[in-house]
This record gives C-alpha cells, structure tokens and sequence, in this order.
C-alpha cells in the first residue's frame, strides 16, 4: 500500500483538530502539507453539541450546523473548507501504530503515513461498566456519548422508546446535561451516582442542592450514594431493568452512563514522557519527542495561573490549546517567539433553561451567594472560592454575558477577600467592581 507523506500530520479528528485546521490556515500552511487523520466518518464538530441540541425534541442539531468552529462564534468549517485549503481530510481512518523515532503513523488497513511534525489530538474516550466487569453491560440499550455515531443510536432509542424509563449512570457533565435532554423527551429519568451530590468534582454541596432540587421537581428521580453492579436483559438481549449496589432494582429501556473519559494516549507509550495521566508538554505543548506537540484532553502542561502541571478535560481547552501548539511550530519554523500558554480554567454547562459557567480553581474555603432556592424564578446564584485569602474560583448560575466576564476577571486577578461573610453579602457586585 502507499506511503503517504505530509509535513504536518494532526492526529484524531474532534474539537482540537478543527481549530489547528484553522490556525494552520491563518498562518499560511501550503496546499497539500497538512493531513487530519480521523477515526471519525465527518469533518471535525464541535463536540458539546451532542449532550445538548443534538438530541432536543424541537431545535434539534444536526451537520453541517455544528462543525468547528460555530462553538466560539467563528466560521463553520464544513468539509468542502479543507479542500479549498489544500488540507488532507482522512476520515475512517484508525492509527494502530505510532513510530516517533521513524515518523511513521500506520493504520488499522495498513495505510503509512510519514510526517515532518506531528500534533497528538486524539482526546479521550469513555471510561464504559464492561471495564469493570458489570455484568450485562454488553446488553443492548446500554449507550455511551463521545461522537456523533454514538448520539445517533441514543436519538433512534429515543423514539423506539416513547414514553419509556431510563437509567443514567453518573452524576456529572453528561449525567446532568442528558438526565435533561431526555426528559425534554418526556422519557420517565432517574439518575444514580455514588457520590454524596452530583458534580462533585466541580459543585459544592450547596451549589448540588439547587441543581438537584430543580431536577426533581422536573420529575427527575436521584438516587445516591449506590452504583449499577448488573443488568437483566429480555430475549432480544435489550436492557429490561438494572440492579443497585444496595439492592434496588429499577426498570429500563434506555441506560446511559456517563462516568469519565480516558486520554487516548496508549499508542505512545513508551516514547514519550508522561505526567498525571497525559502526555507531559511544556507552554507550547512541546512533548518530549522534537517535532511532537500534543493538546487537548491528552497534553498534561504547566497551568501558569497555579503553578503546577495539570490536564484539562474541556472543549475550552482543546481549541485554545490548539492554536497555541500551531502557532508555535510556526513561530519556532520563522525563528520568532510567542508567550507561553496561560490558560485560565472554565467550565460550562446548558441545560433546561439553566446555564452556568465557572472560572479559575475550585480549591480552599467557599461562599455561597444569590438565591439558591430550587423554586426560584431568577435562578441567579454563585460561589467564590478563597484560598490563603485570595479569591481563585467563581461560579455563577444564570449570568449575563457582563456578570460572565466579570467573574472571569476574579478569577484570572486573584484579589483579595476580607472577610467571608463580606463576600456572602456582596455576591455578584464584588466580581463586577473589579
């Protein structure tokens, strides 16, 4: 088979791949140097939209709406967009084999692929009940969301099970975000975790309180503090009911389970250096192979604002480390420098007609602030939260794009808070005078 050759190759085909794509253009990449090689059958999307309107009864997404790069508010790359570049778009494709020492990629058909410089941006997958033995987890009904193939069953159940009853396994992001979509369905939800509140990675037990309130008057069953240990299946092998940890059994048509992903990061094992999980980069997302750059969900780098490495599962994330790593490679080709990567840590979330956002580190002693009441009309609350008296995190429930921003800049400038009840009864006015 043919040896394909390109100076610059972009591993995996989602968020980060797209925005490269684009910073590659804007930087002036030749016709032909560039090649994007996706597992995935379609030109990279922006990845959120599945967890949200992509599975809504009315105002449904579908391609070509959501391809990069629509999530930052910029032109939709649609397929049509590589070709006119000159970028090699490689769908179906799965690398089976890297070779950093030769610079060869090779494929599951047996395709190579040689390249000059590489950026590593296969993300994550998911982290699925098989992993850990759950018996029946193979039935069918079972579904998982990280690509669209993935939200096209989900929507097919959706109506092959109208009106039905389904289990969500986990508490977090896409818990949350498809508990939501699906009784947007009118499917009957209930949602199981092992944690004592939902989010508890990011939410604290106040913050949990509302969202959980607000879910269940929305006729969302949570149960918490168990897990899914089996599930029973009829004689086509669909999922018929799921069995607790503490001995509940719930009735299920559709099981969706949502609990973590995996940086896919095994292809290089060996050959590069790795930290906290991922692929260990410096500020330009530089590995410890020359002409190896890594972003997105894999890259573990130096979050500047903290001082420490870190890896970040976010769409935030992915684009914005992206263009960094382009525009380093380009900088470094034309003997110029760029700032290092100063990357201020967010995270949001849309569902039912509430939106939060959060900015900076969810570290040290908190406040509560607004009306946190899940009955309540506005829904506009917050956190902060201080550490060695210093504000480093802010979150805010049903902001307007100013107040946004607002905590933003808290969270980015650090000030100093003093007193705890100070900042309770000041709320929202302390970020917006800063």
């Amino acid at each position: 088979m043919a040896e394909k050759a390109f100076k610059y190759v972009i591993l995996g085909g989602g968020v980060a791949a797209g925005y490269a794509a684009r910073e590659f253009a804007n930087q002036g990449v030749n016709p032909g140097e560039l090649a994007i090689i996706s597992k995935e059958s379609v030109a990279p999307y922006e990845r959120p939209a599945l967890s949200k309107a992509y599975l809504f009864p009315k105002g449904t997404a579908r391609l070509p709406g959501f391809h990069v790069c629509v999530g930052s508010g910029g032109e939709k790359l649609l397929p049509e967009w590589y070709t006119e570049k000159g970028i090699s778009l490689i769908p179906n494709t799965e690398v089976v084999k890297a070779d950093l020492a030769s610079k060869t990629l090779v494929s599951a058909a047996g395709e190579t692929f040689k390249y000059q410089i590489l950026i590593i941006a296969t993300g994550s997958t998911v982290i699925r009940l098989s992993d850990f033995g759950v018996q029946g987890a193979d039935a069918k009904n079972i579904f998982y969301l990280r690509e669209i193939v993935d939200a096209d069953k989900l929507v097919e159940a959706i109506k092959a099970k109208k009106n039905g009853k389904a289990l969500v396994v986990g508490g977090g992001y896409i818990g949350l975000e498809l508990s939501a979509a699906l009784k947007m369905n009118n499917i009957d939800v209930s949602m199981v975790y092992p944690e004592p509140w939902c989010m508890p990675r990011l939410f604290t037990a106040n913050l949990a309180s509302f969202y959980e309130g607000y879910y269940a008057n929305k006729g969302i069953k949570i149960i918490k503090g168990t897990v899914a240990t089996g599930f029973g299946t009829n004689e086509d092998m669909e999922v018929m009911d799921v069995k607790l940890k503490d001995g509940r059994v719930m009735e299920a048509d559709i099981v969706v389970v949502g609990v973590g992903g995996r940086p896919l990061t095994k292809l290089f094992k060996g050959q590069v250096e790795e930290e906290k999980g991922g692929i260990k980069t410096d500020g330009f997302f530089k590995t410890s192979v020359p002409d190896v750059y890594a972003v997105g969900d894999v890259a573990t780098f130096p979050m500047k604002l903290y001082n420490e490495m870190r890896r970040v599962e976010h769409v935030d994330h992915a684009r914005k480390s992206a263009e960094q790593a382009v525009k380093a490679i380009f900088a470094s080709e034309q003997g110029s420098s760029i700032d290092e990567y100063n990357y201020l840590p967010y995270f949001y979330s849309r569902a039912f007609d509430l939106s939060w956002q959060f900015y900076g580190d969810n570290v040290g002693e908190t406040v509560f602030f607004g009306d946190g009441s899940p009955t309540s009309t506005t829904h506009k609350f917050g956190s902060y939260w201080i550490k060695e008296g210093k504000v480093v995190g802010a979150f805010l429930e049903g902001g307007t794009p100013e107040e946004n921003k607002a905590i933003a800049k808290v969270a980015r400038v650090q000030p100093p808070a003093q007193s705890l009840d100070q900042l309770a009864t000041e709320g929202l006015t302390f970020a917006c005078k800063i």
